[in-house]
């Protein structure tokens, strides 16, 4: 029986072609196989750096049934590569299914570190850079946009997102209007030519970003809740957030957690709300 193979997680530039590390550039060079999630872009980067190594499609369209074969490639003793067009694959882009099909078949992942487009902005922004939250790209319609925003808006961390060039105006008008006063920072083009992180409270930035047609993948880092700002959490919020995660078929005692959570207020508090709903099944006492 052949050893087996080892799937290779390499991270490569989000724009820049020398922002890649030189270990990636030996495995690249070395393995049997590339997954790329757009071999045209990635062929780019291959002829750039003299790598000609045979590579394959992996991306959202196909990664269920790519995975698997890929996972038989690794079993038949195949070293092989992944990468996304841009960054650290996996990071909202394809590679999840890969990982997890890999590690169940027990065969080795090694993990690559390299550019990342959230990382980049969060260290640059001038926001504090721990604790954060990484939400990933943000809901397309305004309304479950908002209420993400709602659910966290009392959490004291940074929070980062991806946002399309099309829809960031609004976005930062959702941000204005849930996070009032809050400062945030919108980095695009990263590492290229035209890179620009504009900085400010979020109004102010708003108006800024809309002054001329965004262009690029845009950034966007919003500074933690304030003291104040977690004490401003109403009672109206809570109980509409109880009544979503009911919704979502949680019981209520499963709704007073995940909502205490995710509002980072105190666990009685979210309590005395529940009571207010017409279901029954809510605890004699919360939890301690």
């Amino acid at each position: 029986m052949p050893e087996r193979g080892t799937l290779y997680v390499c991270a490569t530039p989000i724009g820049n072609m020398d922002d890649i590390t030189l270990r990636v550039l030996r495995v690249l060079s070395e393995v049997d196989l590339i997954a790329a999630e757009d071999t045209r872009h990635t062929g780019k980067l291959l002829r750039h750096h003299g790598i000609d190594t045979p590579m394959i499609s992996y991306h959202d369209h196909n990664e269920t049934g790519r995975a698997e074969e890929l996972v038989g490639r690794l079993i038949a003793g195949e070293r092989v590569a992944l990468v996304s067009d841009a960054g650290t694959p996996a990071i909202s882009d394809p590679g999840y299914a890969l990982v997890k099909g890999t590690i169940d078949a027990g065969i080795d992942v090694v993990a690559l570190p390299g550019a990342s487009a959230f990382l980049t902005a969060l260290v640059a922004s001038g926001l504090p850079p721990h604790p954060f939250y990484f939400g990933g790209f943000l809901p397309r319609k305004g309304q479950e946009r908002r209420r993400l925003f709602q659910t966290l808006a009392s959490l004291e961390a940074t929070l980062i997102f991806y946002e399309a060039p099309h829809r960031i105006v609004s976005t930062l008008k959702d941000v204005a209007a849930v996070f009032p006063g809050r400062d945030v920072a919108v980095a695009r083009e990263l590492t290229k030519k035209h890179e620009e992180i504009v900085r400010g409270v979020a109004e102010d930035v708003c108006q800024r970003i809309a002054q001329s047609p965004p262009r690029g993948e845009f950034v966007l880092v919003i500074a933690p809740a304030t003291a104040s700002e977690r004490q401003e959490v109403s009672t109206a919020q809570i109980v509409q957030m109880l009544e979503e995660s009911l919704k979502s078929g949680k019981t209520k005692r499963e709704a007073v957690l995940e909502v205490a959570s995710l509002l980072g207020v105190n666990r009685n508090r979210v309590y005395d709300a529940a009571i207010q709903l017409s279901t029954t099944d809510v605890p004699d006492t919360p939890d301690p």
